[in-house]
């Protein structure tokens, strides 16, 4: 393939994936679905296989792109029909801690652990589970959350109260394993954990699906 088909697939293969885009209404990334992505996979698959096979032509790059994004429509076009479609095509969201609580349930089912919803919310601006009413993971991967209404209040600068100092919440115990590197970090022992697990009649960390400290607050402790 020479250079000047190859600019020519590449630019056409681009315009043809952006138009495409626009007609099917994608917004952002960021609000991409599990069906929005494997069509993106699908997509670029054709195209580029298209761009660097010698024996596929132009046409067959505008054909490639033109089935698919029909079928991609057709799916769209269904799901807003029939709303019963929607769940399973694009998927539902989750609420994966109900009433401050984790819900196991939900975890296992989307594959999550402890340390990806953490993560997830701290996006959130969330660094305590402690601080969640509810968290809704939604189908495009992202946590929103509602906190408790203690946390989620007017700022201190707003009523001129004076600043108190601001600790990390630190996770003690993470699906039945003591995490003693933590443990350390806070000045515990393990007798302290001991004595702590005794206090909410637990005999054993494997008992334990989550528990962190924190420096002002204390103890949160989720059980198994």
């Amino acid at each position: 393939m020479d250079a000047k088909s190859l600019i020519i697939e590449l630019i056409v293969g681009f315009v043809a994936l952006f138009l495409m885009t626009k007609i099917l209404g994608k917004v952002s990334l960021a609000q991409i679905t599990t069906f929005d992505f494997i069509s993106s996979i699908v997509l670029g698959e054709l195209v580029g296989n298209a761009i660097y096979d010698n024996n596929v032509k132009l046409n067959s790059i505008l054909l490639s792109v033109a089935i698919w994004g029909l079928m991609i429509y057709i799916i769209e076009w269904f799901t807003q029909k029939f709303r019963g479609s929607r769940s399973f095509l694009e998927g539902k969201p989750s609420i994966i801690i109900r009433n401050g609580h984790i819900d196991r349930e939900e975890m296992k089912k989307n594959k999550l652990d402890l340390d990806e919803l953490q993560n997830l919310l701290r996006q959130r601006s969330v660094f305590s589970i402690r601080e969640v009413a509810y968290a809704v993971l939604e189908t495009d991967g992202s946590v929103n959350v509602l906190k408790k209404s203690k946390y989620d209040i007017t700022k201190k600068s707003d009523l001129n109260v004076p600043q108190k100092p601001v600790y990390l919440p630190i996770t003690l115990i993470n699906d039945g394993e003591v995490d003693y590197e933590n443990l350390k970090e806070a000045g515990l022992d393990e007798n302290w954990l001991f004595n702590t697990l005794r206090e909410h009649k637990i005999d054993n960390a494997k008992q334990v699906f989550y528990l962190e400290w924190k420096k002002d607050e204390g103890v949160f402790l989720e059980k198994m």
